[in-house]
């Protein structure tokens, strides 16, 4: 044995080829942490110093290969600074160059995730071999980051700097066809051929048929390109991805303008160039929410497979009621591999749920992501009926009829007759209490509420809400079907609107007292989409649907009279209430704060509507101008104070998955963390001042909760890991 430690051994065999194991003690994946990358270091050391040796594989003993840096460190390394930053990085750009010039040749065998610094590590050896399985990426701009362990040295180099770009801007995940066709890998086998192919790679490097050294001048010199070819691959790249990041993320640019620094130059000064632009992004706000939601999504994902492990098995799932809602919900299952019945009562509802299967399996057919032949496979995973004739079997069923507690408290009730007495009954509901309609059920432990968001196959969260009756067990299930369906289940209590709505519609009690004064809902629009919002609040309503607000509203006036009694429909400030009023529903009748209009895909294409401006223009009690800042808060802090007291009723468990919840339900702005995180960057003590001044002239809607002053009043903060220096 050449080295020992914790998470990593190096073995010399009988051939004299040395492999080094990544197998983290106590773990079930391989991250590179404070504590490994020294133990890497002391295994190098004991490498360099070991005579005789013929060649060394890179191996890992767990699943994956190595999944990346220890990001749980991210928060407290950054937090102490550029001069630690930057001695972090020449520390483990000395150990990498130390790995990468031991005089044998080497090689390493990838048979799961590698990423970030784990597919950094692999860059540093001469030759690379790649289960057919595994995925190899460099993903850190998508934390606010670049690689920053060599990857934009090596990794250009290796493959071109325009393909190299594409890896590293995009942040994308690669399979193993991808890897070998870019140049990333030298060879694909099956996962149990892996070390036998890395060592006749080293047999022949050692024979001269493959030229290891040359390898090594390439990736250490600098990168062949002349002016032209410069300008043409980093300028039109700079272009392309400042589109597609958008100003809020600066991390892609950055790190092609690290690339096009360092390509005319030798390893030592590409890579100082690479850990300045680093230390300089890992001190951004940017990167903190993004690195915290990173954190806050592991700890949604841990508390989601903990409800999971105490789950019955779902094999067979049902969906009530066959519209789009009910079809969404059908597909999202079938694709994930559950079976599902579908039932309706009419032939033609049915009919449309299939359609809109069909529709959204073809998608994925023109994409290249499925064949017909497993699109055929997925769709016969959804059984359409008009009976409940086969629900004895069925392990979880979605109630998914209209938003009406008198029919689906009905069809709930039928439903429960017709299956066994462990089945679980959820229903989708964006606003009717489960306790409530858990009133006319035999079994009210069994059921709760499961409530996707539109479009199903494309937003992540579902809320999983619990009753005042529901068991454990129905909550497990239910969170466990999320999960089977590819979705993020984050459970809540009951409450109106539950978590997201019951926040979301502070926000837009906000945008109607804005217009009530006069604002002009265009300007509002700009300004939030420019604060990172992906729609503007009057785009969202037209998105939404103006009946649907309308209700939500209703509902939320009626639970929280004191704040929210102005969002009831005979408000007579209402903008939502007059919409309605003028048939103006949103892009559901082409006609709403906006007209729409179908572009070339189909797809409906917003415009300016003299009619809707005039409209809203009548409301208001005068003309007033806003500065941008002035919108933001008053948008803002309605939005962030029910989120608080969401928190401190007990109706969401955590900070972290409040956050998580905005962030996947409402599209708040990821770079900007949740509205918990915002606040905190803001200083509690800010955000109250702030709240306090604002209620003075609009009421309860902006007054900060008595614990929230008392925890501004204390400097505590929502997230206690560790704040930027």
């Amino acid at each position: 044995m050449i080295y020992q430690g914790n998470a990593i051994t190096v073995a010399r065999g009988d051939d004299d080829i040395a492999i080094l194991t990544f197998d983290l003690e106590g773990e079930s994946v391989n991250k590179l942490s404070t504590a490994v990358v020294q133990e890497l270091e002391q295994a190098v050391a004991a490498l360099g110093a070991e005579a005789g040796l013929q060649g060394l594989i890179l191996t890992s003993a767990k699943e994956a290969f190595i999944v990346g840096a220890d990001i749980t460190e991210f928060h407290g390394m950054f937090a102490k600074g550029a001069d630690a930053i930057q001695a972090m990085l020449e520390r483990v750009h000395g150990i990498f160059n130390a790995l990468e010039d031991l005089p044998f040749p080497t090689v390493s065998a990838i048979n799961g995730l590698a990423l970030g610094g784990g597919c950094e590590v692999t860059l540093t050896t001469d030759f690379r071999v790649m289960a057919e399985t595994a995925r190899l990426g460099l993903p850190e701009t998508r934390l606010g980051i670049l690689p920053g362990w060599g990857g934009c040295v090596r990794l250009p180099r290796l493959i071109g700097a325009d393909n190299a770009i594409e890896w590293i801007a995009g942040g994308t995940e690669n399979k193993a066809d991808e890897a070998l066709k870019m140049g990333v890998v030298d060879a694909v086998v099956p996962g149990d051929q892996l070390e036998a192919a890395a060592r006749d790679i080293l047999t022949r490097a050692n024979a001269g048929e493959l030229d290891h050294r040359a390898r090594r001048a390439e990736k250490t010199g600098p990168l062949k390109l002349d002016a032209i070819e410069q300008m043409m691959a980093f300028e039109t790249a700079k272009g392309y991805v400042a589109g597609k990041a958008g100003p809020h993320y600066p991390a892609p640019i950055e790190a092609i303008k690290v690339i096009q620094k360092g390509a005319g130059e030798e390893r030592a000064r590409a890579q100082a160039i690479e850990a300045k632009a680093f230390g300089k992004l890992a001190l951004t706000d940017v990167c903190y929410n993004l690195v915290g939601l990173f954190l806050n999504d592991q700890v949604v994902k841990k508390k989601g497979a903990a409800y999971a492990k105490q789950a019955i098995a779902i094999d067979q799932a049902a969906v009530l009621g066959a519209g789009i809602m009910g079809g969404g919900i059908a597909y999202q299952s079938a694709s994930k591999g559950t079976p599902i019945l579908m039932k309706d009562i009419k032939e033609e509802a049915i009919a449309l749920g299939l359609k809109e299967s069909r529709k959204l399996f073809g998608k994925q057919v023109e994409r290249g992501k499925l064949s017909v032949e497993q699109m055929a496979e997925r769709l016969a995973n959804i059984r359409p009926t008009l009976s409940y004739g086969d629900f004895a079997h069925v392990d979880l069923v979605v109630e998914a009829v209209v938003e009406n507690p008198k029919v689906k408290g009905t069809v709930l009730a039928e439903v429960e007759e017709c299956v066994g007495e462990d089945t679980v009954l959820t229903t989708n509901t964006s606003t009717i209490s489960i306790t409530r309609l858990a009133e006319n059920l035999e079994r009210p432990e069994n059921f709760c509420g499961m409530h996707f968001f539109n479009p199903v196959h494309r937003m992540p969260l579902v809320e999983v809400i619990r009753g005042e009756k529901t068991g454990d067990a129905a909550v497990a299930a239910t969170v466990a079907f999320a999960r089977q369906m590819g979705k993020t289940p984050i459970v809540v209590n009951d409450c109106p609107g539950f978590l997201v709505n019951r926040v979301l519609f502070p926000y837009f009690g906000g945008f109607s007292q804005l217009l009530a004064q006069g604002a002009d809902f265009r300007h509002v629009d700009k300004v939030m989409e420019r604060f990172g919002w992906p729609m503007g609040p009057a785009y969202l309503l037209d998105v939404v649907g103006m009946d649907i607000a309308m209700h939500a509203g209703e509902v939320m006036a009626e639970g929280f009279p004191e704040r929210m009694g102005g969002m009831a429909s005979d408000s007579g400030k209402s903008a939502i209430r007059l919409m309605v009023d003028h048939d103006r529903l949103g892009q559901k009748n082409a006609r709403g704060f906006y007209a729409y209009e179908e572009d070339k895909k189909g797809k409906p294409k917003k415009v300016v509507d003299e009619d809707a401006i005039a409209l809203v223009e009548g409301l208001a009690e005068g003309e007033r101008e806003f500065s941008d800042e002035e919108i933001i808060a008053r948008m803002m802090v309605p939005l962030c104070l029910e989120t608080v007291r969401c928190l401190e009723d007990g109706i969401v468990g955590s900070a972290a998955e409040a956050d998580m919840a905005l962030i996947y339900g409402i599209g708040f702005p990821p770079f900007r963390g949740g509205a918990l995180r915002y606040i905190d960057a803001m200083g509690l003590d800010a955000f109250v001042a702030q709240a306090e001044s604002l209620a003075e002239e609009l009421g309860p809607l902006y007054a900060p909760t008595d614990k929230l002053r008392e925890l501004a009043r204390n400097g505590e903060r929502f997230y206690q890991d560790a704040q930027q220096a």
